[in-house]
């Protein structure tokens, strides 16, 4: 089916904090026509040929909530017989149960594994969680194939987000009791989260300045979150540290102190230092990198039901480190300790 994408956004760089989740996408409708091979068919029926990211269930509750319109009127019955060439409009939104998205064989580079914790190395492209535009091949489908038990945690057990195009390290609760321990220590900042970027022009201010500047949607942009007035959006606090600098470009290495949507990134461009690549924020293509230069490096927290002390590292994957390289600047993982 073609689809038509009313509001479409990018995956967080925060926890998941809210009960909606600040998803920036929000419906997309899908158009087609039934082919002739399915004249006759049930709508239920042909909705999970045609849309098979959905499980045929939440399929059916699209049609009794009115989202699905045949021929340009609402259709509430999933057994009602269409007939060849009848016209199709399907509104998609995130569903509330993790049952509704189709689990998906995929290839997860895992750090770390036991029967409560999963720690996994996000590349750069992969979407963490379904949305308008981005309904399959997501990490959440792929953790439904990954463990039998994922389909019973909210979300499959993501408890915060990367960005698409931001790699490294993830947490992932594997049990219900590590999920909610996980969001507690997430939202208590007991979790001590350190990424890498490779920022714009060379560093003007102090080696560390911690940024505590309030962040909202950016009123004329529905794409983009800003810095905003205090009480207009949610209170956010970075920390960025320089680690090497030339006249085009600085390494930093920045820690979260709250998680908002594009945190690091908005922070960033505030500063007047867009990450490289972010063009959404005032970056620019250079060195190779074409997508924003942000790495998730480490994680430092307590196992969320032994209590056991963890600390996981990443080092940043080839198209950073090239673009390092060809910018003057030199990464050293022992700065991080």
């Amino acid at each position: 089916m073609n689809a038509e994408i009313i509001s479409m956004g990018e995956d967080l760089e925060d926890p998941l904090d809210t009960p909606a989740d600040v998803v920036l996408s929000e419906v997309e409708i899908r158009h087609g026509e039934v082919p002739a091979d399915m004249h006759g068919w049930r709508l239920d029926r042909v909705l999970a040929r045609l849309i098979p990211e959905f499980s045929r269930t939440y399929l059916q509750q699209l049609i009794v909530d009115g989202a699905v319109e045949l021929r340009g009127t609402p259709q509430r019955k999933p057994a009602v017989r269409l007939t060849v060439g009848d016209r199709l409009a399907v509104g998609l939104r995130p569903p509330q149960q993790v049952q509704a998205f189709v689990a998906e064989e995929m290839s997860l580079d895992v750090v770390f594994e036991d029967a409560d914790l999963l720690v996994i190395h996000k590349p750069a492209g992969l979407v963490v969680h379904p949305g308008a535009g981005n309904w399959s091949g997501t990490l959440l489908n792929g953790l439904l194939a990954f463990h039998a038990g994922a389909s019973a945690l909210p979300r499959a057990g993501i408890v915060h987000r990367l960005d698409k195009d931001t790699s490294g390290l993830m947490l992932v609760g594997k049990s219900r009791r590590a999920v909610d321990a996980l969001v507690r220590a997430i939202a208590a900042r007991d979790v001590k989260r350190l990424y890498l970027a490779l920022a714009h022009g060379r560093w003007s201010s102090q080696p560390e300045i911690t940024v505590d500047q309030a962040i909202g949607r950016d009123v004329r942009n529905r794409l983009r979150m800003a810095v905003v007035e205090a009480g207009s959006g949610k209170p956010a606090q970075t920390t960025l540290t320089v680690l090497e600098k030339t006249d085009q470009a600085s390494l930093l290495v920045c820690r979260l102190h709250t998680g908002r949507t594009h945190q690091i990134r908005v922070h960033g461009a505030w500063l007047g230092h867009p990450l490289v690549g972010d063009v959404l924020y005032g970056g620019r293509p250079l060195w190779g990198l074409t997508r924003q230069a942000l790495h998730a490096t480490r994680l430092e927290l307590n196992h969320p039901v032994t209590g056991k002390p963890l600390v996981f590292r990443s080092d940043p994957p080839q198209d950073f480190k090239e673009a390092l390289k060809q910018a003057g600047l030199h990464y050293n993982p022992e700065c991080l300790d």
